[in-house]
């Protein structure tokens, strides 16, 4: 009896192993490549209880990771330097730059996006020169 329970717990567990590797992307077996999210990106950055979009922004990534750009209106581009990648995600800083939402201010991005397919979600923390700190959550689209 006892080895037929043990034989059953190895079956069950191995057969549960199997099935959990097959649901996880390749992101999550591997880890995410830059190659796989390159590309343009069309972004919103949003506030409050309703997720207001307050930042609309073109983000423009490369597959190695360097000459990444955001594109914020009536603005020149602004470098982002990619800090992180692994899972689903990519971890990015840009600036300082002058805030859209505090003009006059000096802020500092840091984004993780988790990215599937041709969508990313994520969160958006801003750091001012004053000290001042807030959140955003973002979400973008690849462009075709």
């Amino acid at each position: 009896m006892r080895a037929f329970l043990l034989a059953s717990t190895v079956a069950l567990i191995g057969h549960a192993t199997a099935a959990d590797a097959q649901a996880r992307t390749p992101a999550q077996r591997g880890g995410i490549k830059l190659s796989q999210v390159a590309g343009t990106w069309d972004v919103k950055s949003m506030a409050g209880p309703k997720d207001s979009v307050v930042v609309p922004s073109v983000v423009t990534a490369t597959a190695d990771g360097k000459g990444w750009t955001m594109k914020l209106a009536n603005r020149e581009p602004i470098p982002v330097r990619v800090v992180a990648v692994g899972g689903d995600s990519v971890v990015t800083e840009a600036g300082p730059f002058e805030s859209v939402l505090r003009p006059g201010q000096m802020v500092t991005t840091r984004t993780a996006g988790h990215y599937k397919g041709d969508t990313m979600t994520g969160t958006i923390e801003a750091r001012y020169a004053s000290g001042d700190v807030i959140w955003l959550k973002t979400a973008g689209t690849r462009r075709k």
